[in-house]
């Protein structure tokens, strides 16, 4: 979708008959107004969905559709399934057997199951090991970990050279002075010292949530020091490189599994949050955001395809017996 596109609410109750229309606008007011309902279907999320966007004129306007609308055929073409960790697996920093066990079923289902997460080496590690995954991108980009069980060997891949990393570990010192002397309230995140290449600032995962305001305030700080900066559910992101989520998933999926993103958008499916994952909602074709990405829908410049009914984890759950009933019904 557009990053000019302001999405505007329109709420309805639950197990409410609303069928597909259109609305246009006259062009010469420079807008057109596009008005999507499809269905019968419950939002256990706010017992709503917003359907309406008003968008510049000639740019065509991307409605996030539910989940149900989702059609089993092509859900029988996903190979690949790609998914955030916070507040997209977990929820209220828990992660529940229902998304371990979803995790689990889709593996052994025969899908090639890969995080994709903002947190840091160490996690990322004992994720490969121990989860049952096909591997991990982790700190937003800065590398990839594939476990080899049979030869019990890790394979670490990261964007850049390890005297890189060691030169940009220290540049992050008097920025992360000046970020927690200017901002009241935040903090290094208490997962940093598991950290590889990224400064991660905590705004709401160990401390009081701090507002809108903050978080933005933070993200300039980075910008200003020439570092990326990435919003996530918890966290804001910090790092010197021209890589993110999706750039290290182009090179995970092409030297480990010989698969081409570009060619292969059938086959590929990513569930997400927030909005770190916006390139990987702008790319796939069969991106997915939990019901909670709507507390960031006017952050994001790109926003999923799909939506699930519920939030976190159950939204999760809910994809991942989805893509297994489309299996099953193979």
């Amino acid at each position: 979708m557009s990053s000019h596109c302001s999405p505007v609410k329109k709420y309805f109750h639950k197990d409410i008959l609303f069928s597909l229309t259109k609305i246009l606008t006259p062009v010469s007011e420079g807008y057109k107004m596009v008005f999507f309902q499809s269905g019968i279907f419950s939002f256990v999320y706010w017992n709503a969905v917003f359907t309406k966007y008003v968008t510049p004129s000639f740019e065509e306007s991307v409605v996030m559709q539910p989940l149900t609308e989702y059609s089993q055929k092509a859900l029988r073409k996903i190979r690949f399934v790609l998914t955030d960790i916070d507040d997209t697996l977990t929820e209220n920093g828990l992660l529940p057997a229902a998304s371990y066990q979803a995790l689990e079923r889709l593996q052994k289902a025969g899908k090639k199951v890969i995080p994709i997460t903002g947190r840091p080496a160490g996690w990322c590690d004992h994720i490969a090991r121990m989860w049952p995954v096909d591997g991990i991108v982790g700190e937003n980009g800065a590398f990839y970990f594939v476990y080899d069980r049979g030869k019990r060997k890790m394979k670490r891949r990261f964007w850049k050279t390890e005297n890189e990393r060691a030169a940009d570990r220290k540049r992050p010192g008097m920025l992360r002075k000046h970020i927690l002397a200017a901002v009241e309230g935040c903090a290094v995140a208490s997962d940093q010292t598991y950290r590889e290449a990224d400064l991660a600032i905590d705004f709401c995962e160990d401390v009081p949530a701090l507002p809108k305001a903050s978080v933005e305030q933070i993200v300039s700080l980075f910008e200003k020091a020439g570092a990326v900066a990435k919003v996530s559910s918890i966290h804001v992101n910090g790092w010197f490189g021209n890589y993110d989520k999706l750039a290290m998933t182009r090179i995970l999926l092409e030297e480990v599994f010989q698969t081409d993103i570009d060619q292969a958008q059938d086959q590929i499916i990513f569930c997400g949050d927030s909005p770190n994952d916006t390139p990987m909602f702008s790319f796939f074709e069969n991106s997915v955001g939990v019901a909670n990405v709507l507390d960031y829908e006017d952050e994001l410049e790109h926003q999923p395809t799909w939506l699930t009914t519920k939030p976190a984890s159950s939204g999760f759950v809910e994809l991942a017996a989805a893509i297994l009933d489309a299996h099953s019904n193979a």
